[in-house]
């Protein structure tokens, strides 16, 4: 887990390697233990190293091979690796080092760009080869590792962080109409390839770009799972039972993969079945101490603050080194700074502050920990997905987006500006295009295959990834390991239904679990004083709001703005998130951005 970046250049001039300096200085805490700068003609990269895999300096990076005419820079985990490394042996490769890094440099000399199809991990990457100038940017099947990409005429950059990108300079700063659109109307979430930055691209998840030396570019999406019953013709004919017993074997193997590490891996323990699941498998496996760790703030606006009675529990029943984390209030805001600072992009979610606490919290103990994220999305565990049973096909769009968009298209009128406004509702079309795809039997099997390829990265991962990365943490999450969302993709959506959500899941975990944890009602990283916002956290979004640099900018309409503050707490989503805080987080993090 590290911080990659780098140049190439089209215009016959040498990289600036001043410019990829800076962006990997940009990303100092995703990478503290260690940097390095290589360049070669239009070609540079850079690196920011959190020491994982093979502790020396022979796994620094940016790695080059001149045997094999290679350079790369990497982020992320082959879980895979030892196992890759022991063919590529058997071929004939041999290693000067124990790095995954260095498994990925020798897989794609063997493979080419299709060795992504042999990686079981999260990744990013960018691979030069020495001989023809070409470069190949990767990205994982679920987008858990990020790339960002600024584009001009003259030449390509890339980074881990879009932050990274704008302390290289020179990229167009203006607002995204479309992004701005999704954003507030596709509950905050930015598909690929745009960001809210009109300059500033990310590549999509699983996929491949191949960047000639002339500037072609070619993209290759090399993993789409089917949501078909048959997907799977192994799995045909399953009983309810029998489906039990394959997601937890499966799952068995996500979390055992996970734990391939040269130093310690805890886990975020929130109380919830997701995470205590990975807890008990762990414990299954004869792990023995195992570091836990949950935190909690004080209640507000009639809200509890922490679920540490759950987690408390299951640290019991398994015998883990728990740590409570209770963060007091006076806490909070100059975190919800530093929270907004992590961010590479505008995240309305308040459990960003809770990760971004916890990661704090965490790294002082460990630099990996394994997190739950991903199974809500996976096994249709949201409140969303219920609707959705039953519905024709051309229907799903609209009730999916009754369910799950802020608010319709037409009631940006009010909100937004002329200037910013977009004639089409491109967040309606976007999702309509997205269900209407073939390769998925149902309307429920449709929309499970939009949250995991789009709304679960653009969202839940990439806050985890942002705010563990902040403080050098490393963040695993095996619900999003491929072969289990295969496998659960091809599930019959009534078992991922049942039992108000997770059913199949729940199922599956009875008998490792006490039944409090099965059957309580659905948690979260509960943060009410951002929920419920008032006293310093109301006058930090006013000035926000209010200030030169909104004023300047113009994005709002200042009568929606004025009725916001006058009853910060009345005015909610469709999911009941705080319309207040939507704005003025947006605000917040253009300005902390300095755009």
């Amino acid at each position: 887990m590290c911080g990659l970046s780098g140049e190439i250049r089209f215009d016959g001039r040498a990289a600036d390697i001043g410019a990829v300096g800076r962006m990997t200085d940009a990303m100092h805490e995703r990478g503290p233990d260690g940097s390095g700068l290589w360049s070669q003609g239009p070609v540079a990269l850079g690196h920011r190293r959190l020491k994982i895999i093979d502790l020396s300096d022979k796994a620094a990076q940016p790695m080059v091979d001149s045997a094999l005419g290679l350079a790369a820079v990497f982020n992320g985990c082959l879980y895979n690796y030892r196992e890759l490394r022991e063919e590529l042996r058997a071929e004939g490769y041999r290693f000067f080092s124990t790095s995954d890094t260095e498994v990925l440099v020798k897989a794609f000399h063997r493979w080419g760009p299709d060795c992504v199809g042999r990686f079981t991990g999260m990744f990013a990457f960018a691979v030069l080869e020495r001989d023809t100038g070409r470069l190949t940017l990767g990205r994982d099947r679920l987008g858990i590792k990020p790339m960002y990409v600024a584009r001009d005429a003259e030449r390509l950059r890339f980074a881990s962080s879009l932050p990274a990108l704008l302390a290289g300079g020179g990229v167009d700063t203006d607002i995204d109409r479309v992004a701005l659109h999704h954003y507030m109307t596709f509950h905050s979430v930015v598909p690929a390839e745009r960001t809210i930055l009109t300059g500033v691209r990310k590549l999509p998840p699983a996929t491949v770009r191949t960047v000639e030396a002339d500037g072609t570019t070619a993209d290759h999406c090399y993993w789409r799972p089917p949501f078909t019953r048959s997907a799977l013709p192994e799995y045909a004919g399953l009983t309810a039972g029998e489906w039990h017993e394959a997601v937890l074997d499966r799952l068995r193997t996500a979390v055992r993969r996970r734990m391939v590490a040269d130093v310690p891996v805890g886990v975020l323990l929130s109380g919830g079945l997701d995470s205590s699941m990975i807890v008990a498998l762990l414990a299954e496996e004869g792990q023995r101490g195992l570091s836990t760790f949950s935190i909690g703030f004080q209640a507000a606006g009639g809200e509890s603050g922490d679920e540490f009675a759950y987690s408390d529990l299951v640290a019991e029943r398994f015998g883990t080194d728990h740590h409570r984390i209770p963060v007091d209030d006076s806490r909070l805001l100059p975190a919800l700074e530093h929270a907004v600072g992590a961010m590479s992009e505008p995240m309305v979610s308040h459990d960003c502050v809770a990760f971004h606490l916890l990661s704090q919290e965490v790294s002082r103990h460990v630099k990996v920990v394994q997190s739950g994220q991903g199974a809500d999305e996976v096994f249709a565990g949201y409140s969303w997905y219920p609707p959705l049973a039953g519905v024709a096909r051309e229907e799903a769009a609209g009730v999916y987006a009754g369910e799950f968009f802020d608010r319709p298209h037409h009631a940006l009128a009010q909100i937004l500006t002329p200037d910013y406004l977009v004639d089409e509702d491109v967040s309606g079309a976007f999702v309509r295009r997205h269900l209407a795809a073939p390769g998925a039997d149902t309307a429920l099997d449709a929309v499970l295959r939009l949250d995991t390829s789009v709304m679960l990265v653009d969202d839940p991962v990439k806050r985890v990834d942002n705010m563990t990365m902040a403080y050098g943490l490393e963040a695993r999450t095996p619900f999003l390991d491929h072969e289990l969302v295969e496998l659960a993709a091809a599930c019959p959506p009534e078992l991922k239904l049942a039992h108000g959500g997770k059913g199949v899941l729940k199922e599956a975990s009875r008998g490792l679990l006490p039944a409090e944890i099965v059957d309580r009602p659905k948690g979260y990283f509960p943060v009410p004083a951002v929920r419920h916002i008032h006293g310093p956290f109301l006058e930090l979004v006013r000035d926000a709001l209010t200030g030169p640099a909104a004023r300047s900018r113009g994005l709002f309409d200042r009568a929606y703005v004025d009725r916001l503050l006058a009853a910060p707490d009345e005015h909610r989503t469709t999911l009941g998130a705080n319309a207040l805080w939507q704005v003025g987080l947006l605000e917040l993090w253009l300005q902390a951005r300095g755009v």
